[in-house]
């Protein structure tokens, strides 16, 4: 399926539902928790079809050719995909959560605990002295320094917007999408920041700038793709980037972060053109 629209308002978005079924577009409704209604095309190959449509619709979303196909081909009473809705905090975060993203959460977790521990994990997965090591058997450890954190107000701090970012992401594009991002802004910004540093620094931080860069630009480059971020966001991250530049936030893997950021920004910009495509 192909999310098509993120509407607040449900019964709107049912009789632009109805309306596209009547050209033969059949589409389905869910509802998140908060309560802002997702239209979704069961058959991706109709795209070219539903397009226009859809921009027709942000152009005038009160025309009564909406109302008048709710009161001819559909219930006016909104009609949701079968669970759908998950009630209580669990059952919130679940909604959230997909694959990919509850698996890197845990991991982190894990491999904090195992340090705290004892476990040599930072021999396992920190990054290489050498660049000549990431060509044998440890090639993992030009990635795994990201899933290392050395503090727990760092690990929170990193994971909370992971499971935010990333969830939105795994939910509307996809775990292969949310896996490509996550690959490259690991280990691209890790080379960057080996060359500045060495190979002492950790943390999720690249990729959470990542993600907040592509969900960011996604929402500004196609609005009603399902993602966005209120563009103060953006302001804020570039300026904590700036701070950790100039030394006020301390030891901070500050080119991670950069590298991170304009990753997330192209690939914001190559998706925008595949679609157009």
């Amino acid at each position: 399926m192909k999310l098509l629209l993120v509407l607040d308002d449900p019964r709107r978005a049912q009789s632009f539902v109805d309306y596209l079924a009547a050209l033969g577009l059949h589409c389905e409704l869910t509802l998140d928790d908060e309560h802002k209604a997702s239209i979704w095309l069961v058959d991706e190959a109709l795209w070219p079809k539903a397009e226009p449509e859809v921009l027709r619709f942000m152009a005038e979303p009160w025309h009564p050719r909406y109302q008048e196909a709710a009161w001819l081909h559909g219930d006016t009473q909104v009609q949701f995909a079968p669970n759908d809705r998950k009630s209580g905090l669990f059952g919130q975060l679940l909604s959230r959560t997909g694959p990919l993203n509850l698996s890197v959460f845990v991991a982190c977790v894990l491999i904090y605990v195992g340090k705290a521990l004892g476990l040599p994990v930072l021999a396992w997965l920190s990054f290489p002295p050498q660049l000549s090591q990431l060509m044998g058997l440890e090639l993992w450890r030009a990635f795994t320094p990201a899933l290392l954190h050395f503090s727990l107000e760092h690990l929170v701090f990193n994971l909370f917007w992971w499971w935010y970012l990333s969830g939105m992401v795994e939910r509307v594009r996809g775990s292969g999408r949310l896996l490509l991002i996550l690959l490259v802004a690991g280990i691209l910004p890790n080379l960057m920041q080996f060359w500045v540093s060495g190979p002492y620094f950790g943390g999720l931080s690249g990729v959470v700038y990542a993600l907040l860069a592509y969900v960011w630009l996604s929402g500004r480059l196609n609005p009603a793709g399902g993602m966005s971020l209120p563009d103060g966001m953006a302001v804020l991250m570039v300026v904590w980037l700036v701070l950790g530049f100039v030394g006020v936030l301390g030891n901070v893997a500050n080119l991670a972060h950069l590298g991170g950021g304009l990753i997330g920004l192209l690939q914001a910009v190559l998706d925008r053109k595949r679609a157009q495509i």
